[in-house]
This record gives structure tokens, C-alpha cells and sequence, in this order.
């Protein structure tokens, strides 16, 4: 009876023990791992470091002075040389270490056996990272990242970068439109794309730049945002008019350009420029951002008049796709379909759109709308998004490289709060005024009683 007392007195503390960190890593992963989870797989890394290389195969050959060395100091076994391991910077998220390759290693040798590490020291997943010639990074990240999106505190804000979603090695996913000039973004309903949109639009309205908004459903999506934007089309009739005053603003700002370029002989070559941005600053136009919601819309034609319409209206957007950056335009095109059916340049207007981000959609040609001309392996991480994660999407460029996001939940209200908050900051564009949206009345605050909130849902 004594002992089964005493078995009972240190199981006890030990099952809440266990049974407190099997709930803090279904509920708080976060926490789980930096009590739990670093410390254990930060052990294992350690001791098992040479091993898990060896079995990996990505370890050489000594050479013959450290074969000599180890003969003439022990009688131990020479064994194969792993990769030089540098400290290991424990995260929030995971651990960060650097490796020094050996002669003849390469960083895909690495990458390849990125799988068999991350069973071997218990982590979520490695991403591998080249440094430098002969050094790479090793990103343990020691949970799913995804499922609770929280983004980086330490982010500097920048003109024309806005942070906007999580990756799936934990680092922020930067719109950068001064690196990635325009974009198409895809999704079915309730796939997040609305979400994405409206953490680019508060992102961008705390900066010194225009934002103008083609939404052909009438407004609901980019309406919110009224007091912070210079200009809104809530229809393909005005989206026609609101057109070629950007056409005319894109080749006033080009005449200004080559003003610039008329070179004097005392002139500095640093002053001599093919953009806006080697004007001087007190010269310089303001950046403009055009977001088009629904594009589909705009292509979308009943009549022999709308056809025209609409032909003018694409052939107005590639200009300024192909020719809005060095001017400080730059598009942001959303839907849920875009390929050659919705008729003549669309698939040339696609093809000017560097990023891509693609969200859950219906059908596997619509991944290939987004994705297959640039990265065709991510068709298929598109098209395996699940219904119940909203907001995950991958990214990809015309360089070849993607990635898995997720946009963390922003409330319409308070993106349309942040509208309202830097309505200051609203360039004077003189062309714009006509389509400068009427700002709502905000109605006087009531007592508020008991409200039933609906699961957020995004869209």
C-alpha cells in the first residue's frame, strides 16, 4: 500500500505535466516549443549531428592530414567529415543554424536530404538557405507556422513594401512593389483574397501614395477604403473613363522624365535618369498603386459598344503594365479566373504581371492560369489548399521561385478604420478629383447592446 501510494503521488504531478504540454501544443504551439520543444530538439541536433549527416550521405572523405592526426593521437576509427556546424540561434519559431560545406558539396545535396532532417531531429519542417558560396542556413522551423498566423514584431516599414502574410519557414512575405512592380492575385470565393487585399490597402495608407480602385461589384470590396483613396470605379463605365486619365498621367510623368533627361554639361551622371526615381525629391510625382477587383468584369461584353469598351480598356491596362513602373504606377489585379478565354489580351496582360499569388481555387486550370507559366510544381500545392485554412495561398515570381502564405485575419472594419485614420495622407492629383469617392457620414454612436457575432469567414 505504501508504494502504490507513493506511485500515486509522483504520477500525479507527472500526467498534469503531460497532459499540460499535450495542451499547449495543440492550442499554444508557440509556447509548447519554447518550453518544450527547442530544448529537446536543440539536444538532439547536438548529439546526433555527425550520424544524421553520414546517413544523409552528405559527408566526405577525411584528408590524409587528419586521417594521420587521428592515428597517431587515438586508436578510434576515422570516420567521414559531416559539414562544419556553427552555432545554433534558437527563434521563436524554430533554430537557425549555418553549415560550411565540404569540397565538392553543393547546396542542393543539402536541400535534397531536407526531409530526412526534419524526422531525424523532430522538427516541423527545414528549409535550407544559401549564405554564400560554400555556406548554407538550416531553418528548423519547430511548428506549423501556418495554422496560427502571427507576424514578425521587428518589421521595418518601407516606402512601397508592405508586409502582408506569413511563409511557411517563418519569415514575412513583403509585397515589394519596387521589386515586383505589378501582380495577379487568384482565388475562389472565401479563399482569403479579400483578406490579402485589405492588408495591402492598410498597409500602403499609412505611406505617401496614391491609391486608386477599379471594383466592378459595385464597390463593396474597395468602397470600405473611400477616405483614402483618390480615386474608386465601382463599374466598367466608369472604369473606361477612370482608364485614360491614368494613360495621360503615366505620359505626363514620362514628359517630365525626359525634361530630366535633357543633359546639361554640368549635369552629375547620378542625375541622369529613366525613372521617377532618380528625380530629385522635390520634383518627384507620387507613386501610384491600381488595384482592379474582379477583373473578369472588365472583360465581360454583351453588345457590339461593350466589345469596343472593352478592347480599350485592355489595351489601356497592358500600357500600363508594361510601361507604369518606370512611372510609378503599378498594378495590383485580382479575380477568380484569368486565362485566354475571357477574351483578346488578357493572356498578354497576364503576361506582364511579374507576381502571382494564388489562393484556393475550383479547378486545376485555374492554378495553371496563375502558376503554370512560372512555376509549374506550385500548380499542385494550389490546387491542395484546404477549404477550412482561408487566407493560405502560394506566391511565386517570374524568376521561378514560390512559396507557401498565409494572410493573418484583418477585420474589414479596421482596415476601413486605418482608411479613415490617414485620410491626410491623400495626394493632391488634380486629374484625379473627378473620381475622388464620396466619404460616407459616420453615423453618431449608440448604445450598444448584445451582438451575435458570426464566425468570421473571409472572401
Amino acid at each position: 500500500m505504501t508504494d502504490l501510494a507513493t506511485l500515486l503521488e509522483v504520477g500525479g504531478p507527472v500526467a498534469t505535466l503531460g497532459g499540460g504540454a499535450a495542451y499547449a501544443r495543440a492550442r499554444h504551439p508557440g509556447v509548447y516549443w519554447s518550453t518544450v520543444g527547442l530544448p529537446v530538439s536543440t539536444i538532439r541536433l547536438l548529439s546526433s549531428y555527425g550520424s544524421v549527416m553520414e546517413a544523409c550521405g552528405l559527408t566526405v572523405a577525411p584528408s590524409r592530414l587528419r586521417v594521420l592526426a587521428v592515428k597517431a593521437t587515438t586508436r578510434r576509427e576515422v570516420r567521414p567529415v559531416p559539414p562544419r556546424r556553427g552555432i545554433i540561434r534558437p527563434t521563436t519559431t524554430g533554430l537557425r543554424v549555418r553549415l560550411r560545406l565540404a569540397p565538392g558539396q553543393e547546396p542542393a545535396d543539402v536541400a535534397a536530404s531536407a526531409e530526412r532532417l526534419r524526422h531525424a531531429w523532430g522538427v516541423h519542417a527545414v528549409y535550407v538557405t544559401t549564405i554564400k558560396p560554400g555556406v548554407v542556413e538550416l531553418r528548423l522551423v519547430g511548428f506549423d507556422v501556418l495554422r496560427q498566423v502571427r507576424m514578425p514584431r521587428k518589421l521595418r516599414p518601407d516606402l512601397l513594401r508592405v508586409p502582408v502574410a506569413l511563409r511557411e519557414d517563418a519569415t514575412p512575405f513583403i509585397r515589394d512593389y519596387r521589386t515586383v512592380p505589378h501582380q495577379l492575385t487568384l482565388g475562389a470565393t472565401l479563399s482569403g483574397k479579400s483578406m490579402y487585399l485589405r492588408h495591402l490597402v492598410a498597409g500602403l495608407a499609412r505611406q505617401p501614395v496614391a491609391l486608386v480602385g477599379i471594383d466592378c461589384k459595385r464597390g463593396v470590396e474597395l468602397a470600405p477604403f473611400a477616405p483614402r483613396l483618390s480615386a474608386l470605379a465601382t463599374d466598367p463605365e466608369q472604369a473606361a473613363e477612370l482608364l485614360p486619365v491614368l494613360i495621360k498621367e503615366m505620359e505626363d510623368r514620362y514628359d517630365l522624365i525626359k525634361a530630366r533627361q535633357g543633359i546639361a554639361p554640368n549635369t552629375p551622371d547620378e542625375e541622369i535618369t529613366s525613372d521617377i526615381w532618380g528625380l530629385p525629391e522635390r520634383e518627384r510625382p507620387v507613386p501610384v498603386v491600381l488595384f482592379v477587383d474582379e477583373v473578369a468584369e472588365l472583360f465581360l461584353v454583351a453588345t457590339k459598344k461593350d466589345e469596343e469598351r472593352r478592347d480599350e480598356m485592355v489595351t489601356q491596362l497592358i500600357r500600363l503594365a508594361q510601361l507604369g513602373r518606370a512611372a510609378g504606377i503599378y498594378l495590383e489585379v485580382c479575380g477568380q479566373r484569368f486565362g485566354a478565354e475571357l477574351g483578346k489580351g488578357a493572356t498578354m496582360l497576364r503576361a506582364q504581371l511579374t507576381g502571382r499569388v494564388c489562393h484556393r481555387v475550383n479547378d486545376e486550370a485555374s492554378a495553371k492560369m496563375a502558376l503554370g507559366d512560372i512555376a509549374p510544381e506550385a500548380v499542385s500545392a494550389a490546387c491542395a489548399i484546404a477549404p477550412e485554412r482561408p487566407g493560405l495561398a502560394v506566391a511565386g515570381d517570374t524568376s521561378g521561385g514560390w512559396s507557401r502564405i498565409r494572410t493573418p485575419y484583418l477585420s474589414l472594419g479596421d482596415a476601413a478604420e486605418t482608411c479613415r485614420e490617414w485620410a491626410h495622407l491623400v495626394p493632391d492629383l488634380p486629374a484625379l478629383k473627378p473620381f475622388r469617392p464620396d466619404v460616407p457620414v459616420r453615423p453618431p454612436a449608440e448604445t450598444p447592446g448584445p451582438v451575435v457575432r458570426p464566425h468570421p469567414v473571409t472572401d
